[in-house]
């Protein structure tokens, strides 16, 4: 079974950066697609993008749009969210998976975490004002 481990978080000020690295161990995910999700406390957990298992398309989050990148290595059985421009409302633990739907189904991507499995432990993101 694949373990996924995700690490990058910390606490950086507003308008600073940050790269989420989630390694997967145990197996492949190489095709399977990916997800990045994000919990605040006491909020419910809510997507932040998704990527294709090919790397070729992703989809993101209005409120994250043209701030975060989502990319993968599959050599290296990794993916990555790039966060930029990270404002107080980032602060969260962010969660990568794998989704769990075939890769030909519609639509391409999903932001339901129950379509996800394979998740990690999360790690921190802190952004302070």
């Amino acid at each position: 079974q694949v373990h996924m481990v995700e690490s990058g978080g910390g606490s950086v000020q507003a308008g600073g950066s940050l790269r989420l690295s989630c390694s997967a161990s145990g197996g492949t995910f190489s095709n399977r697609g990916m997800g990045w999700f994000r919990q605040a406390p006491g909020k419910e957990r809510e997507f932040v993008a998704a990527i294709l298992w090919s790397g070729g398309g992703t989809y993101y989050a209005d409120f994250v749009k043209g701030r975060f990148t989502i990319s993968r290595d599959n050599a290296k059985n990794t993916g990555y969210l790039q966060m930029n421009s990270l404002k107080p409302e980032d602060t969260a633990d962010y969660y990568c998976a794998a989704d769990r739907r075939s890769i030909f189904s519609s639509p391409l991507y999903s932001t339901d975490p129950n379509e996800y499995d394979y998740w990690g432990q999360g790690t921190q993101v802190t952004v302070s004002s």
